[in-house]
């Protein structure tokens, strides 16, 4: 993805087979790189207002046209020195993922470039990313650092030839070739032409669906996070040789606890439930914490039973929820207080306990001063593919409460958290997955194990420890990055 201006003009040389594909991998590559370029322009734009209509504008065809000379250099260019300090290194490694979504497969795909970019030194490859996968979001592109924007400025910059390069599709199996939905396809070219094609992908229930066992089956391997998914891949029909176990990585030098001062929460979240009189002692409270898109899978319903079973004001507690829409509106307060009203919940006579929505977006530099500002973080979840912000909570030494069953199982023990058991599988009853099964966390024992936490601090505090001791050894940058760069180059080797 070059952007050097074209120099005296020569004849070229015909073009090869390999040039053709690399042209064409280029072309498939203009949207993703318009968007980082949108991105970076729409950091100096006002409002909202104006970024989504300059994207609308400049995503037209003639722009395209228009813009192609500027983004795709001749083949002259191409023998120019790049930027990158491992420009001349022989293989490439592409990574398409949804890097400015900020969604999870975006923030899981963020989390290996950065381990990869600052533990690597490897001559044999070098990096290449492109958006694909799903939507890109403004605010999450302006929240990242300036040095997160520079590296992928500068990755998106790295010219490969095609022959050279393996391919990682991070995204659901229906982005990949050819995607079920507007999106840049991954492989680019389709599966012939690259030197190894990989999909990263994951599910929340206990199965896949025929159709995404086929487009699996079409990758020369499949990446998954745990033990949990390599079981139910293969038994659902995945080639087991191709299944391989890829651990994702947290930043535990960017969420480390004595860095950080907390946020404000009272100054962010809305109160929702709970008297407003004893608002100004929030600071007083112990804070529960729980982060989640807003979907029946995640149990939020499950977390508002347990809590507001178990506590009242005159506990001293709070909730507060960061979640953000999932195919709904933002109306979450509503929500809420139509599920208590509507539910067999009794107001206790001292009143309901605190519950704030947070709905803001938090930056991802803000991150660790979030989770600083809470005291334990729950997520009763019915189905995880990995659970980014439970290591992310681990990583803080936050003591955790989550659901004993799917992405989790590969961190979670009674040493390091608080497994809340299941009660029973329960079924998918709608969208994609319909059918399927996935876990019915237990309210009643998740009642047990938040006052648990509360009135015993220091265990509290003992498996927080704990958990940032696991994560350091198990799941940091350097750790992953390890294991990923030896499964890349076990690739290269074998493919000489």
């Amino acid at each position: 993805m070059d952007s050097q201006e074209n120099q005296e003009p020569h004849q070229p040389p015909q073009p090869s087979q390999t040039d053709h594909l690399f042209l064409k991998l280029r072309y498939f590559s203009l949207i993703s790189i318009l968007v980082v370029f949108l991105a970076i322009l729409f950091s100096f734009s006002n409002t909202d207002y104006y970024k989504i209509q300059l994207l609308r504008t400049t995503l037209s065809p003639h722009k395209i046209h228009n813009l192609l000379g500027f983004l795709y250099p001749t083949p002259k260019i191409k023998q120019n020195p790049q930027t990158n300090p491992n420009s001349r290194a022989p293989h490439c490694v592409l990574w398409m993922a949804p890097f400015l979504s900020g969604g999870g497969y975006s923030s899981e795909a963020w989390s290996y470039i950065l381990a990869l970019h600052a533990n690597t030194n490897n001559p044999s490859f070098r990096l290449v990313i492109d958006q694909h996968g799903d939507l890109e979001n403004v605010e999450f592109w302006e929240g990242l650092s300036q040095e997160m924007k520079k590296l992928a400025f500068e990755l998106y910059q790295t010219q490969c030839a095609v022959e050279e390069t393996i391919v990682i599709c991070h995204s659901e199996p229906g982005a990949w070739n050819p995607p079920l939905f507007q999106t840049l396809p991954c492989p680019p070219t389709g599966y012939g032409h690259f030197r190894f094609v990989i999909g990263r992908t994951m599910f929340e229930t206990d199965r896949l669906n025929p159709e995404h066992v086929r487009r699996c089956n079409q990758m020369d391997s499949i990446w998954v996070p745990t033990e949990f998914h390599v079981s139910t891949f293969v038994q659902s029909g995945v080639d087991s040789s191709k299944v391989v176990k890829i651990v994702q990585p947290v930043d535990v030098k960017f969420f480390d606890p004595v860095k950080y001062t907390p946020l404000d929460l009272a100054s962010l979240g809305s109160l929702v439930l709970g008297s407003n009189s004893g608002n100004s002692n929030s600071n007083k409270k112990f804070v529960f914490l729980s982060i989640f898109k807003w979907e029946y899978r995640k149990g939020w319903d499950v977390l508002m039973k347990a809590y507001l079973k178990e506590f009242s004001e005159g506990d001293g507690v709070a909730l507060y929820l960061l979640t953000n829409p999932y195919h709904s509106d933002r109306d979450f307060g509503n929500k809420i207080v139509e599920f208590v009203e509507d539910s067999d919940l009794v107001k206790p006579a001292g009143g309901w306990a605190w519950v704030y929505v947070i709905d803001s977006h938090i930056p991802q530099v803000d991150l660790p001063r979030l989770y600083k500002a809470a005291d334990a973080f729950a997520l009763p979840s019915r189905g995880e593919g990995w659970g980014r912000p439970l290591v992310e909570a681990m990583a803080m030494s936050l003591p955790v409460i989550t659901t004993n069953w799917s992405g989790p199982t590969e961190y979670i023990t009674e040493i390091n958290s608080y497994p809340l058991p299941v009660d029973v599988m329960s079924e998918v009853t709608e969208g994609p997955f319909k059918g399927h099964l996935w876990a019915e966390p237990s309210a009643d024992k998740l009642q047990v194990l938040m006052r648990r936490v509360i009135s015993d601090p220091e265990e509290a505090k003992a498996k927080g420890r704990r958990a940032r001791e696991d994560m350091i050894n198990r799941f940091s940058p350097k750790i992953v990055a390890g294991i990923v760069t030896d499964y890349l180059l076990e690739i290269l080797n074998g493919t000489d």
